[in-house]
């Protein structure tokens, strides 16, 4: 087994931190969606409890709101590691395996 040249290693660990900060940042967003959605709930439960239609209130459209940020915030990360983070890790293990 041998040691992987200081530049691999490197850009190993740059492709690493830049995919830990895309996941925080994409967390960190989904904590301040649903937080701040339960803190509609806590603090301004009228508010949410304002008929929007028959059957249709403020707080329904908000928590769909929720799902379908998860859902966005997912495609996000995914489209971002498909169109970045496989290729480049691809790269950097071929360039791998031919030192070897």
């Amino acid at each position: 087994m041998t040691t992987p040249r200081p530049s691999a290693a490197a850009a190993t660990r740059t492709l690493a931190i830049r995919r830990w900060r895309l996941a925080a940042s994409l967390t960190a967003l989904m904590v301040c969606v649903y937080f701040g959605f339960i803190a509609l709930v806590a603090f301004k439960p009228l508010l949410l409890a304002s008929p929007l239609g028959d059957g249709l209130t403020v707080g329904i459209v908000l928590g769909a709101l929720v799902i379908v940020a998860a859902w966005v915030l997912t495609f996000v990360y995914v489209s971002w590691a498909n169109r970045v983070y496989d290729p480049a890790l691809a790269e950097l293990r071929a360039h791998h395996e031919d030192e070897q």
